[in-house]
């Protein structure tokens, strides 16, 4: 059985290498290369899997798992400028791809020490693109 809980948060960010030229940025990134930054309003969608507990009927209990989504993506990202107040942004260019992979990194360890599979972790940062991670990501 699967089961999801959604957060949001609005943050901003810049996708951007340091190596390259301003020209070879907005080739490989496009507008959201922009030097200054630009925001989005992301959707965050969890999905644990497991079977529903004999005497609760919970695969997991739903308040818990907002409570960790709040005190681990919500709270550190939301209203924030990605590339300088959130580790490992500062680091890593922070693309829809690695946003979704480090909202995983923060949530498996609560998760599995509670006894339950993280499914995916599907973020999205507008109606239109959507990243998922499924499984263990390496």
């Amino acid at each position: 059985m699967l089961i999801t809980r959604k957060a949001e948060f609005s943050a901003s960010h810049t996708c951007r290498l340091p190596g390259l030229s301003e020209a070879e940025n907005e080739a490989l990134y496009g507008p959201e290369a922009h030097p200054r930054g630009h925001g989005h309003n992301f959707s965050v969608e969890v999905t644990l899997e497991g079977e529903p507990d004999p005497v609760t009927g919970m695969v997991y209990d739903l308040k818990r798992l907002k409570q960790i989504l709040h005190e681990r993506v919500v709270e550190p990202f939301d209203h924030r400028f990605l590339n300088l107040d959130v580790p490992p942004f500062d680091q890593v260019v922070p693309t829809l791809e690695n946003i979704a992979l480090e909202i995983w990194r923060r949530l498996q360890p609560d998760l599995a020490a509670a006894g339950v599979r993280l499914y995916r972790v599907r973020v999205s940062d507008s109606d239109q693109t959507c990243v998922e991670v499924l499984g263990e990501p390496q």
